[in-house]
């Protein structure tokens, strides 16, 4: 019989867990951010246009974002562990099939829609298994695993660009699928982990259950939809520099090599961004939903700064501020995640905010690219991010009791600070404390009948 744990063991097993998101986080968006070195050789090879090429990717982004809630649902009845397995393999057959291509649907079909489920088998259900480990150190925990994909992106790209001058780009995706097949044994490392609320018993029809399964009753949790508005509106700015900023640079004369490194030292703040934020968020001495408050806001107006950066030292600087500030916001918005749900809710919680915020990430581009074509440069574009993201802010500003105990560092403040499921002790009005009617809104938002 499973071990019922009455909280995550915030450590133990749950640091091998670290180390497999870590990995899978590395093998899945580092190989999306690195696929760019195959891009011109599909297109000489097939002889196609540069846009149907680019397809290829898009398809593989867009599949593994709205099929997270598949990966949620299966995690949630069958735990994460075959999931993520089933998921590398897919991943790793999509990409071997891909060595085969005969066409650009082919392509299409094996990198695009077979790599791409598998993606969505693997990521989401890896993020939500550190968050089931961690209470105290969570936030830290999950700065940790993302930071695959900053170190990810430094090392698969000169190794991409080797395999293909080496075997030419059919063996550097064998090669790539034999490194995409280790997400199985990244998989195997997540032990399954019962805790107290996995034991409530969803009733109710089969097709209540099925919509249990793939999280739907959330759609009605106020506090949820709310924050999924807001990580939308973040995502629709938030990779708006990984697109433009190289082309911003471009646009003010720096040569090829200097508009790329801005983006390489924005990766270095950005891994220096999450480890910093993770600490912060754990030392307690705030509350996540206010870290995520400024993060978002700094990263917005860092943004809204890019046109002033006509020289390269300080479009330097501004680069360096964005790369922080974005990856410290990273790993507050998965952390924060079972405060507004439950711990039990993570894995239908998190497919679904995967699905929606791909909307953002999907026109933020595009509406971008709008801009300066329209206005004949980036300007509008970059003052358009930052808008967005600070919307964002505004957004999550609008969470349940999130002006309560503003500012304030008292034991009588903290104590608010519960995690979600948990049941506060009822405390007298006199002594300045909650009572049982003015709960922590982490704790409120877990019933999904009461509306926030």
């Amino acid at each position: 019989m499973a071990v019922v744990h009455p909280e995550p063991p915030d450590g133990g097993w749950g640091w091998m867990v670290v180390l497999a998101a870590f990995l899978q986080s590395a093998l899945v968006f580092g190989v999306i951010r690195s696929f760019g070195v195959f891009f011109m050789e599909f297109v000489g090879y097939f002889g196609e246009l540069s846009g149907r090429v680019s397809w290829i990717t898009s398809i593989g982004i867009a599949v593994q974002q709205f099929a997270s809630p598949v990966g949620s649902a299966l995690s949630t009845q069958y735990g994460a562990r075959p999931v993520v397995m089933a998921g590398g393999f897919l991943s790793g057959l999509g990409m071997l099939l891909a060595s085969f291509a005969t066409s650009l649907t082919h392509l299409y079909l094996s990198i695009g829609l077979l790599s791409g489920f598998g993606w969505a088998l693997v990521f989401t259900p890896s993020v939500a298994s550190v968050a089931r480990y961690f209470k105290k150190r969570r936030t830290f925990a999950t700065g940790l695993a993302f930071t695959g994909v900053g170190l990810s992106s430094f090392a698969f790209s000169p190794l991409f660009q080797f395999l293909v001058d080496t075997y030419a780009w059919r063996g550097a995706l064998l090669v790539v699928a034999g490194m995409s097949f280790n997400l199985v044994v990244c998989g195997a490392l997540i032990r399954p982990l019962t805790l107290k609320e996995d034991l409530a018993d969803p009733g109710g029809s089969c097709l209540g259950k099925l919509s249990t399964l793939f999280g739907l009753p959330l759609l009605s949790h106020w506090p949820f939809m709310r924050f999924v508005l807001a990580v939308t509106l973040i995502n629709t700015g938030y990779f708006i520099p990984y697109v433009h900023l190289v082309a911003r640079a471009r646009e003010l004369g720096f040569d090829e090599y200097q508009a790329a490194f801005l983006m390489s030292v924005a990766a270095v703040a950005d891994l220096c961004g999450r480890l910093l934020s993770g600490w912060l968020a754990d030392c307690r001495a705030f509350r996540l939903g206010h870290i995520l408050v400024a993060w978002t806001s700094l990263t917005g107006i860092s943004l809204a700064l890019v046109p002033l950066g006509r020289g390269y030292p300080l479009l330097m600087a501004i680069g360096v501020c964005y790369g922080f500030f974005s990856g410290a916001l990273t790993p507050v918005v998965f952390s924060i995640l079972p405060e507004i749900v439950g711990i039990g809710r993570i894995f239908g919680s998190m497919g679904l905010l995967q699905m929606m915020e791909s909307i953002g990430g999907l026109l933020g581009a595009p509406f971008s690219g709008w801009l300066r074509d329209i206005t004949g440069n980036y300007t509008a574009s970059f003052l358009a991010a930052g808008a967005f993201l600070l919307a964002g802010s505004l957004v999550l500003v609008t969470l349940p009791n999130f002006f309560s105990c503003l500012g304030s560092s008292s034991p009588a403040c903290r104590g608010t600070q519960v995690e979600a499921g948990a049941e506060p002790a009822p405390l007298t009005p006199a002594s300045g404390e909650h009572s049982s009617q003015d709960r922590d809104w982490p704790a409120r938002s877990q019933d999904l009948r009461e509306p926030a």
